[in-house]
């Protein structure tokens, strides 16, 4: 059997760290996978020096790759190969409308992370006949479950911050002194990461603010920080959700639609003794926590990213039988063809 061939489509910086464990799985079974960069906000130069990378259409028809993994909301319908969504985040519920299950028609498979987000989509699914559903759990996280993995054993509590970039549901603006005042404090080491479409003005006001227990990193792979820190301050993102699977207790500041597996606060006066509580690590919230990253991401072994390909081979096989032809809009076909400078239909 010849080996088969794999893209990787990508329009941010963030998604290196979602499907490079997918590239690893891959090439551990002996196939061919590589990647394609799309976009201004991409950066090329986060690319490592063993991956390869296509960069016009015709070298994708050429590759002809038999999967497309993606971590955004579109791909090209015009690449070869099923198109399989990974997703770039849990549901943060940022939004009312249920964005996160809104189907833009684009995908042949939805690997989901846990039953959190499989029910909905299978739902779907059977509404709209013409994709399939199978819960794999995240790829991004199988390094955080490693056996390779450890994490710090830290000398004093570290703090991670981090925040969403959308204007409504920030609290980076709010929380700046209060950050910089407490991190002034010796007894605790404060980490601060922001999403890549943070505003720039914001991340420079956070960078002007460290000193020896406060580091303001910028990554593309937040699994490091996520693992050293032991507990999270952060408002109405994903992120949050990614380190509650770790079992580790969260305090959000205003969050849109908080959990009581959250510390929960509204005001900036009530972020330190948050923490407090959450470094205690109470046996009820605790529990709570553990309720919840069960239906988040039930998955501890590391191996979601081994489940999406065998789901991938399950739909080449058979999968795609029964299923109604998937049809883009026309709208949709002429908006990315324009994008790409391609207009054959």
């Amino acid at each position: 059997m010849e080996p088969r061939r794999y893209l990787l489509y990508i329009t941010q910086n963030y998604s290196f760290a979602i499907l490079r464990p997918l590239q690893q799985a891959i090439r551990a079974r002996g196939d061919s996978v590589t990647w394609f960069l799309f976009g201004k906000d991409i950066n090329a130069d986060y690319l490592r020096d063993d991956e390869t990378c296509l960069s016009n259409i015709k070298q994708v028809k050429d590759y002809s790759p038999c999967a497309v993994f993606v971590t955004g909301n579109v791909v090209p319908d015009f690449f070869p190969g099923i198109k399989v969504t990974v997703f770039h985040g849990f549901d943060a519920r940022k939004r009312a409308n249920d964005d996160h299950f809104f189907i833009r028609d684009y995908f042949d498979l939805y690997c989901t992370q846990g039953p959190d987000t499989t029910v909905k989509y299978q739902q779907l699914a059977k509404k709209h006949g013409d994709f399939r559903v199978v819960e794999t759990g995240w790829s991004k996280l199988d390094p955080l479950f490693d056996s390779n993995t450890v994490t710090t054993n830290n000398e004093k509590p570290v703090i991670l911050y981090s925040s969403t970039f959308t204007k409504k549901l920030t609290s980076a603006p709010q929380l700046l002194e209060t950050i910089k005042n407490v991190s002034k404090n010796d007894r605790y080491k404060w980490i601060i990461t922001f999403h890549p479409k943070m505003d720039k003005s914001i991340v420079d006001a956070y960078k002007n603010i460290q000193n020896e227990n406060l580091e303001f990193i910028e990554t593309d792979d937040i699994i490091p920080l996520l693992l050293e820190a032991d507990v999270m301050l952060c408002d109405t993102s994903s992120i949050l959700q990614e380190f509650l699977v770790l079992n580790k207790p969260v305090v959000t500041f205003n969050n849109r639609l908080p959990d009581k597996c959250m510390i929960n606060v509204t005001s900036p006066e009530e972020v330190f003794p948050a923490l407090e509580t959450a470094l205690s690590k109470p046996a009820d919230l605790m529990k709570k926590i553990q309720e919840y990253s069960d239906q988040l991401h039930p998955y501890r072994d590391g191996h979601s990213s081994e489940r999406v390909l065998d789901a991938v081979d399950w739909f080449i096989r058979e999968g795609h039988q029964g299923l109604k032809h998937r049809s883009l809009s026309l709208m949709r076909k002429i908006k990315i063809r324009k994008e790409f400078g391609y207009y054959w239909l």
